[in-house]
């Protein structure tokens, strides 16, 4: 079981942030915040991202995450958080494959 744990936080994208914020990246929080119709992930799915554009998790199961790596790139880089909105009815929803029929925000905030 203690293995079992272990396995587990090297997956949590919690652990992964602080673990590379004590390596001294620059890291960002993507964070699901709501969620309507069919959404690829729930609310409190986590998407960790570094300023060299390395991530780990996952806020929409594939389909949002390249646009989400690259605002948290801003995000670090301003150091103000942004909310991100991904919908059908959001021509930039088609562009990134969020064609599930559902909608999605998804708070990204830096760290540290």
């Amino acid at each position: 079981m203690e293995n079992a744990q272990l396995i587990n936080q090297h997956r949590d994208p919690l652990s992964i942030a602080e673990s590379w914020m004590k390596e001294g990246r620059h890291v960002a929080l993507a964070t699901v915040v709501e969620t309507w119709g069919s959404a690829p992930r729930p609310v409190g799915s986590h998407l960790v991202i570094d300023a060299d554009g390395n991530f780990h998790g996952s806020v929409s199961g594939g389909c949002v995450e390249g646009t989400v790596v690259s605002e948290a790139a801003d995000v670090i880089a301003s150091s103000k958080p942004r909310m991100l909105e991904f919908g059908v009815a959001d021509e930039t929803a088609w562009q990134v494959g969020l064609s599930c029929g559902g909608r999605i925000k998804v708070y990204v905030e830096p760290l540290g």
